[in-house]
């Protein structure tokens, strides 16, 4: 199968910023959409921003303006970088991506693997 591996979360005074990377690995043939969602306590977990394989982007209207997802497609990964952070951005970050990837004589299947989840925590 196909594994995420985020990193970056951590603790941050609001109006600080901090950068999450998203790196997957595997026997990855073709990496379609890549995207965050979030996680607040007691909260369902919620988009927060996607990025197709054209690099177009969409972004949940409360992060809008300070939040920026970006890929590197030979790295597979994604990144989000998050500025002017609020206490209401406090949540549990997790990177989603879709694709193919190869699973055995000449076979191919699709994947939709789901990152550990990384911590963030704004103090106001």
């Amino acid at each position: 199968q196909v594994q995420l591996v985020e990193s970056g979360g951590g603790l941050v005074q609001a109006g600080g910023s901090l950068r999450l990377s998203c790196a997957a690995s595997g026997s990855i043939s073709t990496i379609n959409a890549m995207g965050w969602y979030r996680q607040a306590p007691e909260k369902q977990r919620e988009l927060v921003a996607t990025i197709t394989t054209g690099s177009t982007t969409d972004y949940a209207d409360s992060v809008k303006g300070r939040f920026a997802i970006s890929r590197d497609n030979a790295r597979h990964t994604v990144y989000l970088q998050m500025n002017s952070l609020k206490s209401e951005d406090t949540a549990v970050y997790y990177c989603n991506v879709n694709g193919i990837y190869y699973l055995a004589n000449r076979v191919f299947a699709p994947f939709n693997s789901w990152g550990q989840g990384t911590q963030v925590t704004v103090s106001s």
